[in-house]
């Protein structure tokens, strides 16, 4: 049994209106809690933030939608239904992969069409080898859903359950490129199943196979677009909040938590003092360790994951050979993700996501023009360039990005922009991020699962932390999951698990 929070609990304060902050407001709420939400932007969202330039209505992180039923539970806890909030658009394809060669490949996450645009692409044998990777896709999910996706640690002794050994009985604990490659001979293939390792910060051939999950995520269970940009989520869960009661207070940075010996008192922000019975603190972990006075002990420093470079264009014309999801892949691989990880330097032949959210929803830009957001992975400030020598570099690379965009066919890209937004590592930085990475701690295996730090602070005992930072990890759903466990550890209250739920159908009426 994991541990909870001790004492009163009625009034929380939860500091950020970020997903997870949101997450765990609902979750609070349908509780019984009082929940009291301080953020410091104009407006709820966090990392998936939204600007407004120019008539374009850009959403400033995540652009992918998945396992949206893990977001369907939080607007239950309160009486509501994300449908009713939301119009949620499946992506058909979810991706188009196009690689250095010039062959692309339709990403369906419907099975009968994905193996017969594999068949297409790679012939009858890679076919077959996609439909067992399918069912062991599957599986893995549900191994890992309940004990390892929606679950709090306190030990890595509850570690020992049935599903650690099913979870290593399925090849869990290989690796993740090794184990795809057992299903698929292609290359280009392999990597369409195995480039999200990126979002864990760990290396394709070095990561656990047990992070292949997210390929899951990516590729079988959905992927989808909600009306309105990804901030029209944020937007309409802080919506669902406040309708049932809980309070927001924007544009008020927090500056210190007072405390009585082990217990948080209060927040207190530049402008006003919210005293408090528990609190959920969601910004990065540092900043929260500095909030606290107190960081936990681990045996070696946290590693980061790497971060991205963003850069987001308004445009009076579009290339229709993009899907509102691309994946533009360089021929360097195995290269782009040393120089990622290991040696801190820009990718040489980059490999990159190109969202055009406007091929969905237009109306996210002014009449008869298109928005495009080109997300450039990049070293993270501990090992490659640091936030100040950004400053210089960031225009230097702008250039290289769209003279690349462009010899790969997006031709005339320059000259069609109208409007832009650069976003570096030293944004980042300035935003609070450790490293200059918007995705915070990698997913090594030393800092997963009862290794990830902790969602509860030794020493104060009605503090818990929820984000990318802890329990689960990076990605929204894992965000989202972490608001929930976060509220779990107040009210002592468990809800039904995210595989308790058929996978991807968390929206009845979800438009096809």
């Amino acid at each position: 049994m994991t541990g909870t929070v001790t004492g009163s609990t009625d009034h929380v304060v939860v500091v950020g209106a970020g997903l997870a902050g949101l997450s765990a407001t609902l979750h609070l709420l349908g509780a019984g809690r009082r929940v009291t939400v301080v953020e410091r932007d104009a407006r709820p969202g966090g990392r998936a933030g939204r600007l407004s330039l120019g008539g374009y209505l850009i959403d400033t992180g995540p652009t992918v939608l998945t396992m949206p039923d893990i977001a369907e539970e939080a607007f239950a806890a309160v009486g509501e239904s994300l449908r009713d909030r939301v119009e949620l658009i499946a992506l058909h394809p979810a991706y188009r992969a196009c690689f250095a060669d010039g062959s692309a490949l339709d990403v369906h996450t419907g099975a009968e069409a994905m193996e017969a645009e594999i068949e297409r692409f790679a012939g009858p044998a890679d076919a077959a080898g996609y439909r067992r990777l399918r069912h062991w896709l599957g599986r893995l999910y549900r191994a890992e859903a309940d004990r390892f996706l929606d679950a709090d640690f306190d030990s890595p002794l509850q570690l020992l359950t049935p599903d650690l050994a099913r979870l290593a009985a399925l090849g869990g604990f290989g690796r993740w490129e090794a184990r795809i490659g057992r299903h698929l001979r292609d290359e280009r293939l392999r990597r369409v199943f195995s480039f999200q390792a990126l979002y864990a910060g760990v290396r394709p051939e070095r990561a656990l196979a047990a992070y292949a999950v997210i390929a899951y995520m990516d590729t079988v269970a959905g992927v989808y677009f909600p009306r309105g940009g990804m901030h029209a989520l944020p937007q309409a869960m802080a919506d669902a909040a406040e309708a049932a009661g809980a309070e927001f207070h924007y544009g008020q940075r927090v500056t210190r938590l007072e405390r009585a010996g082990e217990r948080v008192t209060a927040v207190v922000t530049e402008a006003e003092r919210f005293a408090c019975d528990a609190v959920v603190l969601t910004p990065d972990l540092p900043m929260t360790y500095l909030l606290l006075d107190r960081a936990p002990r681990r045996p070696a420093r946290l590693r980061y994951a790497p971060s991205a470079v963003i850069l987001h264009v308004g445009c009076d014309r579009t290339w229709p050979e993009l899907a509102h999801h691309t994946l533009s892949f360089g021929g360097a691989w195995r290269r782009t993700f040393h120089e990622l990880t290991r040696t801190g330097e820009l990718m040489s032949d980059p490999s990159l996501l190109i969202t055009r959210p406007t091929a969905t929803d237009p109306a996210l830009a002014p009449p008869g023009r298109h928005l495009h957001y080109v997300l450039a992975p990049c070293p993270n400030t501990d090992i490659g360039p640091g936030a100040a020598d950004w400053h210089d570099l960031a225009p230097r690379y702008r250039d290289s990005l769209l003279r690349e965009l462009d010899r790969r066919g997006l031709a005339g890209i320059a000259s069609a922009i109208e409007e832009e937004i650069l976003v570096t590592p030293a944004d980042w930085t300035g935003q609070g991020h450790a490293a200059g990475t918007p995705f915070s701690a990698a997913h090594t295996f030393a800092q997963t699962g009862p290794f990830r730090p902790r969602n509860l602070v030794r020493g104060i005992t009605n503090a818990v932390l929820a984000g990318c930072g802890t329990t689960p990890g990076v990605g929204v759903p894992p965000v989202l999951l972490s608001g929930k466990l976060a509220a779990a550890r107040i009210t002592g209250r468990r809800h039904r698990a995210a595989s308790g739920r058929p996978v991807g159908r968390a929206a009845q009426g979800v438009r096809p």
